[in-house]
């Protein structure tokens, strides 16, 4: 079954980019990343670039209106994902709980309702 985990993070709580701890911040993420790959449940992820950078759409009596940001308020922002393919959400949490931003974020897991 599929999971997506949703990776979110306060602005500012993370270590700064290039500076040691960011550096070890991503090892982490390439280890993860590469365990699942040899794991065959990697299907896919990406970091998103700043909510600065987010556009947020609806549609309400039909017209259309884009909003810049996102569409929430909230102090934890989306800050990338990764889709797997686990065998039960035991597994998608298993990996969770080795992302490394789950030390000062928070990762959300997610089934995906395959249509």
């Amino acid at each position: 079954m599929q999971y997506l985990l949703l990776i979110y993070s306060a602005e500012g709580s993370g270590p700064v980019y290039e500076t040691p701890e960011f550096g070890k911040l991503m090892e982490g993420y390439m280890a993860m990343t590469e365990e699942a790959k040899q794991n065959n449940v990697f299907e896919g992820g990406n970091a998103l670039q700043a909510v600065e950078t987010a556009t947020s759409v609806r549609v309400r009596n039909g017209k259309t209106e884009t909003i810049d940001g996102p569409f929430a308020e909230t102090k934890e922002q989306l800050g990338g994902y990764y889709l797997m393919n686990c065998k039960d959400l035991d597994e998608a949490l298993y990996y969770a709980s080795k992302i490394p931003t789950a030390e000062f974020g928070t990762i959300e897991v997610r089934p995906v309702w395959e249509l």
